[in-house]
């Protein structure tokens, strides 16, 4: 199965109408994604997913602007806004003549792709099917999302909602590196249980729910629902924490989810004690080996510190792996995809499958974006592929198969 490339953006330079129209530096790039999209349509899907993502399908637009840009749209520099249908396109009407990238974004798109690619050759296993399921709308930035995914080898399954609109994240990056981030939420907020995302839960090894879902209560329903039939099928369940502010808004929900359904949980140390009702004093360790009561493996990172794996009570420190660090957006994103990388190529210590996690997030931390590159998946693969000394993989990862670990 062929990688896609490196580069998930297109570079833009007008917008027209309300952004619907794309733009790029490549006169052929609408028809390429005309048949990007139509090879997607009539391409052979695999009878079962190693890997399904149920998660927040959102357009990034990034580009740098200066102060009085943000004070002419009244924006407050280095905040975080909703906004609505008719603010959007008057922002990215606004960035008519300047550059901008756009990119298929999201915490679970970073994971989700990082896992394709360490899975896109079979090196310690076999090539390893990863898909998504969510919601895009029927609009241009629709179709972008799904083909950028479908190049880096990532399935969007999820049916386009018919005269519905992708939602996007504008980031607008001054001088002084301060960002303002613009959220239009769009159809992204409506994610349905339905027969076909049923099935596709039914052939699946590993669910991943990422926890933005959770700020939306008729995604609720949705969720417990797919946990449900993931328990049903022997699936093994993974939860995203996402955000303090989420979790503190949807602390019950979550909670409902983590204890009932979730065989890991992924956070930070922030975001672990806010699951624990901690102070700040408190350590990431302590957060872990409370969570391992509740849910039979907690992943809490702590930066440059390392991180922790929690099971039985007890904790498993990680120590980081060496790095320069760049950019440490999409971190926690990549440090999940290694360990969700290790329990498919059946690892069975959770040092070394720790170990691969942090070196997974350190080559990620190196660069400048929150994508895992095809060469270094490429090389990480490589050097994990000892661990796992035959070519089986789990069929089925449920929580009774790794209690070994």
């Amino acid at each position: 199965m062929p990688l896609g490339p490196d580069r998930d953006e297109f570079v833009g330079n007008r917008c027209e109408s309300d952004g619907l129209e794309e733009s790029t530096s490549d006169n052929d790039q609408g028809s390429h994604r005309h048949e990007l999209l139509c090879r997607e349509s009539s391409c052979h899907l695999p009878e079962r997913w190693h890997v399904l993502g149920l998660g927040q399908a959102m357009v990034d637009f990034s580009g740098v602007v200066d102060n009085d840009f943000l004070h002419r749209l009244e924006l407050e520099k280095g905040t975080r806004k909703v906004v609505n249908h008719e603010e959007r396109g008057r922002i990215l009407r606004a960035m008519d003549g300047r550059s901008y990238m756009a990119a298929a974004g999201g915490s679970l798109s970073n994971s989700l792709v990082a896992l394709a690619r360490l899975g896109g050759q079979s090196i310690g296993g076999p090539v390893l099917n990863v898909a998504m399921a969510g919601s895009v709308g029927s609009d241009p930035l629709g179709g972008f999302y799904r083909s950028k995914l479908r190049r880096a080898n990532v399935n969007f399954l999820s049916e386009p909602v018919k005269d519905g609109t992708t939602g996007t994240v504008i980031v607008l990056t001054t001088p002084d590196a301060q960002r303002t981030m613009l959220s239009y939420q769009g159809t992204s907020s409506r994610v349905n249980y339905d027969p076909s995302l049923a099935s596709l839960i039914s052939k699946t090894s590993i669910l991943i729910i990422e926890g933005y879902l959770f700020e939306f209560p008729d995604t609720i329903k949705t969720i417990t629902m797919a946990c449900e039939e993931a328990r049903r099928c022997g699936a093994f369940v993974a939860i995203t924490a996402s955000d303090v502010t989420c979790i503190e808004k949807h602390y019950d929900d979550f909670w409902n989810i983590m204890a009932n359904y979730a065989d890991i949980v992924f956070t930070n140390s922030d975001e672990a004690r806010t699951f624990c009702d901690f102070s700040s004093k408190e350590s990431p360790v302590s957060a872990a080996r409370y969570l391992s009561h509740f849910v039979p493996y907690a992943s809490v990172t702590d930066g440059p510190r390392g991180s922790y794996i929690g099971v039985k009570g007890e904790a498993v420190y990680i120590p980081p792996s060496p790095c320069v660090p760049v950019d440490t957006c999409g971190a926690g994103d990549a440090y999940a995809s290694g360990i969700l990388y290790g329990i498919l190529r059946g690892i069975h210590d959770l040092r070394d499958m720790g170990n691969l996690a942090a070196k997974v997030a350190s080559v990620v931390v190196s660069q400048q974006g929150t994508r895992l590159k095809v060469h270094d998946a490429i090389r990480l693969a490589e050097s994990f592929a000892f661990h796992h000394e035959s070519s089986i993989i789990f069929s089925d990862v449920g929580s009774d198969q790794i209690s070994s670990l």
